[in-house]
């Protein structure tokens, strides 16, 4: 089963809020996900982004594959820096 991290569009018409989730890259947008990592919301100015870490590492170092969008996110808050880190410690 291949995960990915991926946005899940919430909210109403023309007022957009997105679910950061790990969901089997098979389901729907939309649809069933394993696990909550966070959300993000862009109408807000500045954007508001809240993104729990140790689970987002957790699907990482589990070789969940992030999505460009999720990438950005991620490298906004500093998790892809701490994952590559990690990364390097465990060689």
């Amino acid at each position: 089963m291949a995960v990915k991290l991926r946005l899940m569009r919430m909210g109403a018409k023309k007022k957009p809020f997105y679910r950061v989730v790990a969901a089997d890259s098979r389901t729907k947008r939309d649809g069933k996900y394993i696990e909550l990592v966070g959300t993000y919301n862009p109408v807000s100015s500045p954007a508001e982004v809240k993104i729990n870490e140790e689970v987002a590492l957790k699907w990482l170092s589990m070789g969940a594959i992030p999505t460009d969008t999720v990438r950005s996110l991620f490298s906004q808050k500093g998790i892809m820096k701490k994952f590559h880190e990690q990364k390097k410690e465990s060689k």
